[in-house]
């Protein structure tokens, strides 16, 4: 059995007070248990992650350094957070396997999605990144030319293009890798957009995006035909009217159901929104389940005692 899981960058700050790499290397420490709870029940798992945080963390870093450095192109950027983000997950797995006598291998692949120039996204940013911001820190940096958007009542934060995914550079290497057990950690922060460089010669070029970690996730499980995605998430479950006296947390989604929600405006663009559509697509592609939950009830929620299950 095979399952794809998408981790949340967000999921690894949980004290925006306390924003450091040690604190991201432990919550990463903490899903990384969870996932070797999965595997140790006998399940193979490749790996992907966002990086929303992240990226804007080294986006701003390199703005503010530009006076004595050169700036760094958004695309260089996702792929330092391949890198560290890789390394946090694939050395707490490494360190666990030994520990709890579980013979799998880790490996972190550094991944390059391909995207649509054309794609409407490049004409109007959605994607936030970075840290949350009140109004007033947010209106001071739009007067410095950035974009910034609300973000599901949590703040505002600053937003990038986010293109759609259309195909993994490195599908056949994860393919091979998944073959004989190794935990593959893949399409870091969505993948590395690129897309053809356009004169004929089949090179590619990166592209200044972030693609969704969410649907990255969902086509690489649509193209590694896996028996579940798995979303994890800083909320035990999908729920209706979010953060109203009316809220109500949902046990089960069709992809109809699930249709008419995102038609009502229920989930939030950024936030929840590419989450369900995500499953509803890997589940229309598929006919498998997905499942969007937090980390600690991964394992309850593939027994279907919790999170939010996503079926035809």
């Amino acid at each position: 059995m095979l399952a794809v899981i998408a981790i949340g960058g967000n999921s690894l700050i949980r004290d925006k007070h306390k924003i450091s790499t040690a604190a991201e290397y432990t919550a990463a420490g903490e899903t990384c248990q969870h996932i070797a709870d999965l595997i140790a029940q006998g399940w193979d798992v490749v790996i992907g992650h966002g990086n929303g945080p992240q990226i804007g963390f080294n986006l701003r870093r390199s703005e503010l350094a530009k006076h004595e450095l050169f700036e760094l192109p958004l695309d260089v950027c996702g792929t330092f957070t391949q890198g560290s983000i890789g390394y946090y997950l694939q050395q707490n797995l490494q360190n666990i396997f030994r520990r709890r006598h579980i013979k799998r291998r880790v490996i972190t692949l550094i991944t390059q999605v391909e995207v649509d120039p054309a794609d409407p996204a490049f004409a109007r940013p959605t994607k936030p990144v970075g840290m949350f911001l009140d109004e007033q820190e947010a209106a001071a940096l739009t007067a410095k030319g950035w974009q910034v958007m609300e973000d599901a009542g949590r703040g505002w934060r600053r937003v990038v293009h986010s293109p759609r995914p259309w195909r993994i550079l490195e599908e056949e290497t994860i393919k091979l890798n998944i073959g004989d057990g190794t935990v593959v950690i893949t399409v870091g922060g969505g993948g590395i957009p690129v897309a053809p460089k356009g004169d004929g010669s089949g090179d590619h070029v990166g592209m200044r995006a972030v693609i969704d970690k969410d649907f990255a996730c969902s086509l690489l499980a649509q193209r590694l035909t896996a028996d579940l995605l798995l979303i994890s998430t800083a909320v035990p479950q999908v729920a209706v009217d979010f953060g109203l006296p009316t809220q109500r947390w949902l046990d089960t989604l069709t992809v109809d159901d699930a249709a008419d929600l995102i038609a009502a405006g229920q989930f939030a663009p950024g936030s929840m929104l590419p989450k369900v559509q995500a499953a509803v697509e890997f589940v229309q592609a598929t006919g498998q389940r997905a499942i969007i939950t937090n980390p600690e009830n991964m394992i309850a929620a593939v027994d279907g005692r919790a999170g939010t299950t996503i079926i035809r």
